[in-house]
């Protein structure tokens, strides 16, 4: 889960900051003459700053996912597990057809690893020390095979793409309720009001945190893609044994979280019942492994 949750914070503090920015600067030329809104060039200009938001994350993503994590990148591999660990990355990348990735190690005992990076020719694939240590190499190979499969399925460009256009209606939907309030209850008659920006700001928030659900509905229908890939590329019963083993140390509360900013982007992700299914970016364990044993 580390890839979405922080390409989510990144994304929605870059679209805050342009927001703030934009209104000291007074930039509003989606008012007419009259000082209403003209939908048309306010979706335009939410648009463009919509997606710009989400492509600087995009962009940053990698360099921010090595300092949260605090990942090594195995430039000259030490030992004989790093060795292998490359030769693998480099081989599963190989047969999924990509560019190989950069390969590294971030210090966490819980078992988990991630993948991300702008482009599928420009990624970063991560596993955990504690994965390393407790995993067999053949779960360890289906771990990056999944990972692999996230960057081969180009998941990160479409989850920019969705995230864009999920920017766009926030702004969209934040300043068409920020001007209705500060025509209706602040009683602003020429331009806008401190009323508009501070009512905007708090309805991108709000409407901010709501959105994210499409984006984490889009996760969770890609986890079970990179399962899939996954099994193609290291086997299917492999695959299932690393997401067994990780169903085993969450039940036996082994499986210590990783950091919220990041969890979107790795194999095994927090899951909670009711409301909080709609938040999380993976399925549960077990229905992942059910999915893979219907495969044929």
């Amino acid at each position: 889960m580390l890839r979405i949750g922080l390409f989510l914070m990144t994304n929605l503090a870059v679209i805050l900051v342009a927001s703030i920015t934009l209104s000291l600067l007074g930039v509003d030329h989606y008012l007419d003459q009259s000082g209403g809104l003209n939908l048309q060039s306010l979706l335009i200009f939410c648009a463009i700053f919509g997606f710009a938001g989400s492509f600087i994350s995009l962009f940053l993503s990698k360099f921010i996912a090595k300092k949260t994590t605090g990942t090594r990148i195995i430039e000259r591999p030490q030992t004989a597990d790093e060795q292998w660990l490359v030769t693998t990355v480099e081989q599963l990348a190989r047969d999924a057809g990509i560019k190989t990735p950069e390969v590294g190690i971030f210090p966490a005992q819980q078992s988990n690893a991630f993948a991300t990076g702008w482009n599928r020719n420009a990624a970063l694939v991560a596993v955990s020390l504690g994965l390393l240590q407790r995993f067999d190499r053949d779960e360890v190979r289906a771990v990056l095979a999944h990972e692999i499969g996230h960057v081969a399925n180009g998941d990160m460009i479409t989850l920019s793409l969705i995230q864009g256009v999920v920017n766009t209606f926030v702004m969209f939907f934040a300043r068409i309720i920020g001007h209705t309030v500060d025509r209706v209850i602040f009683k602003t008659e020429n331009g806008h009001g401190i009323g508009f920006y501070i009512v905007t700001i708090v309805a991108e928030i709000v409407l901010g945190i709501l959105a994210s659900t499409i984006v984490m509905a889009f996760s969770r229908y890609r986890e079970y893609r990179a399962d899939a890939a996954g099994a193609r590329l290291a086997g299917r019963g492999a695959m299932i044994r690393a997401l067994q083993r990780l169903q085993a140390e969450v039940q036996a509360g082994a499986q210590n979280p990783m950091p919220d900013s990041m969890k979107a982007f790795a194999i095994s992700g927090g899951f909670k019942q009711t409301f909080g299914r709609l938040f999380s970016s993976h399925p549960p364990l077990e229905e992942r492994i059910a999915a893979l044993n219907k495969v044929q």
